[in-house]
């Protein structure tokens, strides 16, 4: 099949032909129809953060069961799925209480060491990102990311739901359980930071100020539902925030994934209130903070976000059926539909602030 490969950091995505391994136990085939273009797969395309190369990302996949393993039982040849990368033992503390998200005790996403390789190109293996590896025609996953969602859902806009939207919405509404009258400042207004704007919007926030440097960002987040925006390039975005609510925020939420942002969302804080660090950081990034003036006499918390404390299976077919009651916006999300291709280029332009979902549609 053809796949896009990134074989060293910051070498860029290649478009290759590889092999793709038959499904054994609770793997299964899907031929992929949509792949979003996630930053945190550039992250790593750039970067390597840790994970081996050579590498095939992509993790938002939607597509249609091809080939199922000998012990699949979940879903079958034909079904239509989301790819969601939460994935949990169904029998531990965690999952048995609906946080499949916290699960320690998941079956591996990958194969071992001593088993045949998923992909590979000419014997040589190939990692799958969180066990996916969607910039690809087909995937081979186990059967656990899997979630089905109904016929009149469109393949583009339904990948959305297995990261970006669980992601961001998840993170105001599951981790964050904002009530109506909350104040919110969401940092960064892309994809996921575009999601957590609606999700606050969707549970009751009367105020949600979207802060980011890019214009065009700024005007597509009071479509999501932003009551304010600040321009970060234009002044202190804490003293503006500051201002906009007489005080701070109950909650903030650091979509980006850098220092400087993250110790924003902490500032612009009220007493008592919480900063949600939902963008992927380098490792080894340490905040710089006055924890007694910061954190301990404002009373304020800082919590990490994890995909959006999400159960897949009630979240996805949720925020799909607030779709279809017109509700909650997908469509609006995907800026372009591009081809395996064009990934490296898409990534440049959402760089750019010009685009807030790059979709692949074309194999």
């Amino acid at each position: 099949m053809r796949a896009a490969v990134v074989s060293t950091p910051g070498g860029g995505f290649h478009l290759e032909d590889v092999e793709l391994a038959a499904p054994a136990g609770r793997e299964i085939v899907v031929e992929v129809k949509a792949s979003g273009l996630c930053h945190s797969d550039i992250s790593v395309a750039e970067a390597g953060m840790g994970f081996p190369m050579p590498v095939l990302l992509g993790h938002e996949v939607a597509g249609i069961v091809a080939e199922v393993g000998p012990d699949a039982h979940t879903v079958k040849v034909g079904d239509r799925i989301v790819v969601c990368m939460v994935s949990g033992c169904a029998s531990c503390v965690q999952c048995r209480s609906g946080k499949p998200y916290r699960c320690l005790q998941a079956e591996p996403l990958e194969r071992g060491v001593d088993d045949a390789p998923r992909v590979a190109r000419d014997g040589e293996a190939i990692s799958q990102f969180m066990g996916v590896g969607g910039f690809a025609e087909r995937v081979l996953i186990h059967e656990s990311l899997a979630v089905p969602i109904g016929e009149d859902i469109p393949f583009d806009v339904a990948c959305l739901l297995g990261c970006g939207v669980v992601t961001g919405a998840g993170a105001a509404i599951n981790t964050a359980g904002i009530r109506p009258g909350d104040t919110v400042a969401v940092i960064g207004c892309g994809g996921v930071g575009l999601n957590t704007i609606q999700g606050a919007r969707l549970a009751g926030a009367t105020r949600v100020i979207a802060v980011d440097l890019q214009p065009a960002k700024l005007e597509m987040a009071r479509s999501f539902g932003a009551t304010d925006v600040v321009a970060a390039g234009e002044g202190d975005p804490v003293e503006a925030v500051r201002a906009l609510t007489g005080g701070g925020v109950d909650y903030s939420f650091e979509v980006i994934g850098l220092q400087p942002t993250a110790e924003q969302a902490v500032r612009m804080l009220k007493v008592g209130g919480t900063a949600l660090l939902i963008g992927v950081q380098k490792p080894g990034t340490v905040l710089d903070l006055d924890i007694f003036a910061d954190v301990i006499l404002p009373q304020r918390h800082i919590l990490g976000v994890s995909m959006g404390s999400t159960n897949p299976l009630v979240d996805i077919p949720m925020y799909a059926d607030l779709y279809r009651q017109g509700r909650f916006e997908l469509d609006a999300l995907v800026s372009e539909r591009i081809s395996l291709d064009e990934i490296g280029d898409a990534y440049a332009r959402l760089a750019g602030g010009s685009v807030a979902r790059a979709v692949v549609t074309s194999f």
